[in-house]
């Protein structure tokens, strides 16, 4: 399916879902805004995981209106500007946004204020979420008030505002084939960012130059951007969930924690592996991190249609409470252990996460007051972890900063799991194989 088609036909099925509660609605989408990195500088830019959804327009500074009625497309962006592209690079303009882009009718953004009231009048509800942008709600407010105040008639004006997630984040939890292939490519790009990792790291090195490696890995394989900071934590900095400053020495005999993943199309890897910087484990992290292969793997059996994302965490957590038993660092009945929650101290975060355009994507994790179930297109991450602080009094000095997660992208399929993260080393002989092959 042309890229084309792909938008226009996530766009029909948007509409067949508004008309289905309003034939009159009118959705307002906003791209991402420009952050300032300092004075004049700008963070690189990445669109808005929606607006891309549904336009698949990555340029700045743009607006979609969906209208129900009539399957109207409308897009505001920058007008085509000569001087300044010769800073910033290529516009689509008004025109590309149609030829291009599948626009109806499109205007430069700044005739938003101008021309938004007339496109939000007479629809009864509308789509757009407030509270993203405070600065964009003033303008989407001002054309409410605009319709309000030249109309002078309620009836004109939408009376209902909705947030067009309830429609389009479920859209978004269920993959297509298009979508899956992105991910697969991203998976297979994050593998071997890993790998290299593995391969590289050293007694003597510092965390961001394996966080280089990573980079440079995504890079040279296509992948334009990372899905999220890079995690490199070596020894006590494993212990640490989202440690991102990665600029500690590795020391011989500890273990370094990655957790790291690329975007290929926009959607998003998610890969954490945990190794030891000299290749070998000790015994004390080498019963630790097969307490986490163990959940892990629970977890991933636990990922079949019908099931739950609350299934999957209870898998890894009955996994890793029977583990911290079985050496000593809990003690007692594992099902009262689990009742009490006393695994929390070293196991305190859930196990899995929808995955796609964002990395924590978008869905809803409850239906009806319940779990929801798991069905075929989702993607969920399987990621459990157990951390024993560097101060942690209630276990012998031996156990204490070591910090292990290990975890994979998993596909919801009628077959079962489909592992899409599979072949980064895994197992104790995997990881050290690959970690001595240098």
């Amino acid at each position: 399916m042309a890229e084309g088609n792909l938008f226009a036909q996530r766009r029909d099925a948007f509409f067949q879902a508004m008309s289905a509660r309003d034939p009159k609605a009118v959705a307002v989408i906003s791209s991402a805004p420009v952050a300032i990195r300092n004075n004049d500088v700008e963070h690189d830019y990445r669109q808005d995981s929606d607006f891309y959804y549904l336009s698949g327009f990555e340029e700045p500074e743009s607006v979609l209106v969906l209208q129900a009625n009539g399957r109207k497309v409308t897009m505001f962006v920058r007008p085509r500007d000569a001087e300044r592209e010769v800073w910033d690079g290529a516009r689509a303009g008004v025109d590309g946004a149609v030829s291009a882009f599948g626009a109806s009718q499109a205007f430069a953004i700044g005739e938003l204020a101008s021309k938004l009231p007339g496109l939000m009048e007479h629809a009864e509800r509308l789509y757009y979420r407030v509270g993203r942008d405070r600065s964009f709600d003033e303008k989407v407010f001002s054309a409410l008030e605009s319709i309000r105040r030249t109309k002078g008639t309620r009836d004109n004006c939408p009376y209902e505002i909705v947030d067009p997630g309830s429609i389009l984040h479920e859209m978004r939890l269920r993959k297509s084939d298009g979508e899956i292939e992105c991910m697969r490519r991203a998976a297979s790009i994050t593998k071997e960012a890993h790998i290299a990792a593995m391969r590289a790291a050293k007694p003597g090195m510092f965390e961001y130059e394996l966080e280089a490696i990573l980079l440079e890995t995504f890079r040279k394989r296509g992948s334009p951007r990372v899905a999220y900071g890079s995690i490199v934590g070596s020894g006590p900095n494993a212990t640490t969930l989202h440690y991102t400053a990665n600029t500690r020495k590795m020391l011989d005999g500890e273990l370094v924690l990655i957790d790291a993943g690329c975007e290929v199309g926009f959607y998003a890897s998610d890969v954490t592996r945990t190794f030891p910087v000299n290749g070998r484990f000790s015994k004390e992290q080498r019963a630790i991190y097969e307490i986490v292969l163990a959940a892990q793997l629970a977890g991933i059996d636990a990922v079949r249609v019908g099931s739950t994302n609350e299934h999957i965490h209870r898998a890894a957590v009955e996994a890793v409470t029977s583990g911290l038993v079985r050496i000593g660092l809990l003690s007692g009945s594992v099902t009262e252990l689990i009742e009490k929650e006393k695994y929390k101290p070293f196991f305190m975060h859930g196990t899995a996460h929808w995955l796609g355009l964002d990395v924590h994507d978008v869905g809803r994790y409850k239906s009806a007051g319940a779990a929801r179930p798991l069905q075929p297109g989702m993607v969920t991450t399987v990621e459990p972890g157990i951390y024993i602080a560097e101060n942690c009094t209630t276990v012998a000095p031996e156990w204490r900063g070591i910090g292990v997660r290990i975890e994979d992208d998993v596909l919801v399929t009628e077959h079962g799991p489909d592992v899409l993260t599979r072949g980064v080393p895994k197992t104790v002989d995997e990881v050290e194989s690959t970690c001595l092959a240098s």
